[in-house]
């Protein structure tokens, strides 16, 4: 397997250490959007490098959504209501 080198880091690619302090996100939810694959990222060795441009976009999104953005404790979801689980149930 070939290993990947990391890119010089600049103002393109940050850290999940960097990413953290730009987006005010963790640094472990850093990683979760990079290992489920929400913002472009890169793992280089056992750091993952996140792309500057993704990671804005994606808070820009989020912060957009504000409270419509998936909820799954939200009171009005029937799917579960039908199903009989959730709070209404």
């Amino acid at each position: 397997m070939a290993k990947i080198e990391k890119p010089a880091i600049g103002e393109e690619w940050l850290t999940t250490e960097d990413a953290a302090r730009v987006s005010g996100y963790s640094q472990a939810y850093m990683r979760q959007l990079a290992q489920r694959g929400e913002v472009t990222a890169l793992k280089a060795g056992r750091d993952w490098l996140l792309n500057r441009a993704a990671l804005l976009e994606y808070k820009q999104r989020m912060e957009t959504l504000g409270d419509s953005k998936h909820n799954p404790w939200k009171e009005d979801r029937e799917d579960l209501a039908i199903a009989g689980r959730g709070r209404g149930a």
